[in-house]
This record gives C-alpha cells, sequence and structure tokens, in this order.
C-alpha cells in the first residue's frame, strides 16, 4: 500500500496527505466483508428494503478528524445509492456534538454500514486527535512530532495518514524507507567484533547517496562515537532530558537528533525543550484511544 504518487519516501518528511483510493477500497471492503454487512440478518428480517430515512454521525467528544473519505466510501459501498454529504474535512478541530457526516437513503444501507463507518472514523480520529496533543505540547520549540513502525499490520499507511491529519510527520514508512541501526543491529554485530563506530561507517559506506543513516545510542559517548562516524540522525533513546540537552548543546547543528522512548503527553514538552529536531512515538498509533462517535436517525 503507497500514498498517491510517492516513490522513495525519506523518513521525517511530510508526505502528501490523500490516500490512494485503491487502498481506500481495499480497506473498506476487506472490513465490510469482516461484518458480513450483505448477510445483516437483523435488517433483512426488521427493516422494509423501500425505507428511506437520514442519519448523521455526530461527535461526542472534542478531537480531530481524521478518515471522512474512508467513512463516505463504506457507506458508498454498502449501497451506492446513498447520498453521503461531509461537513468537516480531515485535520478539522471538532467540538462535542458537531454534525461531522450526513448521510440519506435506503435504511437498510445505512444499518448495514454504521459500525464499519464509525469504527474506521474513529480509529483515525483518535490517532489524529492524540497527535495534535503531542503537537500542542511541543509548540514553540523546533522539535518536530513523528511516528513510527508500532502500527496494527495491514493499516500502517491510514495509520500514518491519521498522523498527519493531526499535524504529525511521517517516520520511516517501511524497512526499505532509510537506515536505522538499532541496538539488537549492534548487538548482532558486536558478536562479529563489530563497534558502533565500525558499524556506522559500514552503513555509510554502503549506503545509496539519497538514504540517510540513522543509529540508536543510550548514552552520551555513543552518540559522539555516532556523530564522528558519519551518521545523519543520532536517535536518543530513552534517554532523560539532562542528557539529552548534554547531546545538543555537543551536537546541535552538526547532525540530527531524535528522542524517543517513554515519551508521554505529560514529558513531552520537556523534552522537546532540549532542543532535539524530532521526537518519534510509537503511542500516536499503538495507544491512541478512538474517538468517541455516534450514529443518530434524524428526527431522534
Amino acid at each position: 500500500m503507497n500514498f498517491k504518487n510517492i516513490s522513495c519516501l525519506k523518513r521525517c518528511r511530510e508526505v502528501v496527505s490523500i490516500l490512494d483510493q485503491e487502498i481506500v477500497r481495499q480497506f473498506v471492503r476487506q472490513a465490510l466483508e469482516e461484518d458480513r454487512a450483505d448477510d445483516d440478518i437483523t435488517v433483512k428480517l426488521v427493516v422494509p428494503q423501500e425505507l428511506v430515512t437520514e442519519a448523521y454521525i455526530e461527535a461526542r467528544q472534542e478531537g480531530v478528524i481524521a478518515g471522512v473519505s474512508v467513512c463516505r466510501q463504506v457507506f458508498i459501498a454498502a449501497d451506492e445509492t446513498l447520498k453521503v454529504e461531509l461537513n468537516c474535512r480531515d485535520g478539522d478541530h471538532v467540538k462535542t456534538g458537531d454534525r461531522l457526516v450526513r448521510i440519506h437513503g435506503r435504511a437498510q444501507g445505512i444499518l448495514r454500514a454504521e459500525r464499519t463507518a464509525l469504527n474506521a472514523l474513529g480509529w483515525m480520529s483518535g490517532i489524529a486527535t492524540l497527535t495534535a496533543q503531542f503537537v500542542e505540547q511541543a509548540k514553540g520549540t523546533q522539535a518536530v512530532i513523528c511516528d513510527t513502525r508500532k502500527t496494527k499490520p495491514t493499516l500502517r499507511m491510514l495509520s500514518k495518514y491519521a498522523v498527519q491529519a493531526g499535524g504529525g510527520r511521517n517516520h520511516r514508512m517501511n524497512l526499505a524507507d532509510g537506515v536505522l541501526i538499532k541496538d539488537n543491529h549492534l548487538n548482532v554485530l558486536k558478536t562479529a567484533g563489530k563497534s558502533l563506530a565500525e558499524t556506522v561507517s559500514l552503513a555509510k559506506k554502503n549506503a545509496p547517496q539519497d538514504i540517510e543513516v540513522e543509529v540508536e545510542v543510550t548514552s552520551f559517548e555513543e552518540a559522539l562515537d555516532a556523530a564522528r562516524s558519519g551518521a545523519d540522525i543520532i536517535l536518543l533513546d530513552n534517554m532523560p532530558p539532562e542528557e539529552m540537552e548534554k547531546v545538543v548543546k555537543a551536537l546541535g547543528g552538526q547532525v540530527k537528533l531524535e528522542a524517543s522512548g517513554g515519551i508521554t503527553l505529560e514529558n513531552v514538552a520537556a523534552v522537546a525543550a532540549t532542543g532535539v529536531d524530532y521526537i518519534s512515538i510509537g503511542a500516536l498509533t499503538h495507544s491512541a484511544k478512538n474517538m468517541d462517535l455516534s450514529l443518530e436517525i434524524a428526527g431522534f
């Protein structure tokens, strides 16, 4: 799965914010099939085929919206005759009670699609909302809030799109998108007698010119070692802010610095204030709580 017109994405670079419609169609098809929407026995038994109604999706909390086009496609896939009106755009901040989507048409189609549409919109909006909260905490600093590869299998592109909607940026899309030498790479290579400096130098020597080399370090001394070896980006893993500040004072402006590990809404402002360039947060995509949304039939 790819964003539209994307080739060779670099890490922490803003990507095209228009989802490839084939990705959306595939996701919607699989989601409706999983719910066996065409075999909704309740609807078949009690809802007349000719019954027409109108419904709204409402926000039950404040937040940032992501996935309205996905939501629309769910309803259209369930019943192509439905009229779906979007009253907001991805990235919009909404308030409790705001009507986000209006659906008009056959009641059977609306009811078959209801849960799948709410699941998709609530999940993506939850990611966007949490991302926006982190971005707000880092405001006034140079730190860019980024996601990670800690996404649900097969749902990475939708997850990362939602991060963008919340004002964040995307880290590596996949393992081919950039060199990131982590602790297990270093530990494996130590068994072959390779040091951190030697590993970074090897990666720099062999990497294509347009591929950045990033290395994960856990101490000030390792950060200096990585910088001397030519790393483009140094990831400061689970460092306390005071040690991050020490690294920034020594290396800031010479190499890009990224903070990661244990970042929360409570401590992200302190991390951003150290002067790091990037803050990557797995929780954006693996721990975001769904936005609370509901589908209401007009008149009730």
